[in-house]
């Protein structure tokens, strides 16, 4: 097999999510940054997203517990969304379809857990060998230097997000042993692995303003000052900040794209430019695998994911 990095872009970012729409709330920006930087970015998402609650009333009769065909119809937003951002490289782990969406329950701590039925085929229930050696593949594929994913909660608790945190993991570590599956492709070690995360202060700030507004509704029962879901992260263990201010209007168009999951005059998505863009264009990461870069000393954060590996 020829050395692909001779003819790929310099820079090759691989993003690794749950399900339709997880990559643009995440990473919307991050992404079209890089692609406007020119930089190759794949994107592998794990499910269809078969289960997801559907958010617009002509929509509703695609829900799982109706005729079904959700999943189906996410893989056209998907599609849009990766337009608005530029993204011409997005996968299917497996395939569209290989691996269902598990669906999730609400815990008791507010956080997202296993539902008691789970479907069949489910990516929960997949066995963490088979799911990552359909990754496998598409990391020595594209020889990406920096791979983004979910922490070990998932962000906030979704099965899915979960396993995929698992599959990427194992992934990465197999991708880069040499004696392993030769059949999938020369080894490839991934340098620098992320964790999409969320500003702790960020959020904070926000709910601030729109309480000091008289803006009771948005974000509920959240207090400014009192405890966080666990995907926001405290700033001193955040380690890289990206800065897609340019790239907002391109993340909520993406957005838009996902609509049957996504409605942007409603809850979390429903805030004030001034807030929403604060919130929407800064996304931030933990870093897992790799050296840390150079850091802004404006902010004690890298500025760039791929900071120190040029």
């Amino acid at each position: 097999m020829p050395d692909a990095s001779h003819t790929q872009p310099g820079r090759r970012l691989l993003l690794v999510h749950a399900h339709p729409d997880d990559e643009t709330i995440n990473n919307g920006a991050t992404m079209a940054k890089y692609v406007a930087e020119r930089a190759a970015v794949t994107l592998v998402t794990c499910t269809l997203g078969e289960m997801g609650e559907v958010v617009v009333p002509d929509l509703e009769h695609l829900a799982h517990e109706r005729q079904g065909g959700l999943g189906e119809h996410r893989i056209g937003e998907l599609a849009a969304a990766m337009d608005e951002l530029g993204v011409t490289d997005h996968r299917f782990l497996g395939g569209p379809g290989r691996f269902h969406d598990s669906g999730m329950a609400w815990g008791e701590d507010g956080g997202a857990t296993v539902a008691p039925d789970v479907p069949e085929g489910a990516f929960w229930h997949a066995d963490l060998k088979a799911a990552a050696d359909e990754l496998v593949p598409v990391i020595r594929e594209t020889r990406s230097q920096v791979l983004v994913t979910y922490d070990e909660y998932g962000g906030y608790g979704h099965p899915d997000h979960v396993q995929a945190h698992r599959v990427a993991t194992y992934a990465v570590a197999l991708s880069g042993t040499r004696s392993y599956r030769p059949d999938l492709g020369e080894p490839w070690t991934v340098s620098k692995v992320y964790w999409a995360s969320m500003s702790e202060s960020r959020m904070r700030d926000a709910l601030r303003t729109l309480r000091a507004a008289g803006d009771t509704t948005t974000f509920e029962g959240m207090d400014p000052d009192g405890p966080m879901m666990p995907f926001m992260i405290a700033d001193e263990l955040i380690d890289a900040a990206i800065d897609g201010s340019a790239f907002v209007d391109a993340k909520m168009a993406a957005m838009r794209a996902h609509r049957s999951q996504i409605a942007l005059d409603h809850g979390f998505f429903a805030l004030p430019d001034s807030i929403g863009n604060q919130i929407w264009s800064q996304e931030h990461y933990r870093l897992a695998q790799g050296v840390r870069g150079p850091v802004d000393p404006a902010t004690g954060c890298e500025s760039d994911l791929f900071a120190g590996l040029d």
